[in-house]
């Protein structure tokens, strides 16, 4: 009977680890959706596309390449496994 009367004294710990342990994810979530909210986003700083740029004459990512010619731009075909990487142009006029 003495045992009985001392786990019904005690706590359930399981039962409070598991309820503080969604208060944090809780206000973990909240505070992420506040910062993303809050902070300033970092924007790109607008650029000129090499197609856009009249002085470049052939520009590319790493796995197509386009040219300037007199009936407009032209471009090849990327391989299979291409990863692309920035568009920059590669030839300029001058």
């Amino acid at each position: 009977m003495a045992q009985s009367t001392a786990q019904t004294m005690q706590p359930d710990s399981g039962r409070d680890r598991g309820a503080l342990a969604a208060w944090g994810i809780v206000g973990l979530t909240v505070a992420t959706v506040l910062l993303g909210a809050l902070l300033p986003a970092a924007r790109p700083e607008p650029s000129v596309s090499p197609a856009d740029d009249a002085t470049c004459l052939e520009w590319g990512d790493g796995c197509r390449v386009c040219q300037r010619l007199a009936d407009g731009p032209a471009c090849s075909l990327p391989g299979i496994a291409c990863t692309p990487g920035a568009m920059r142009c590669q030839r300029r006029e001058g």
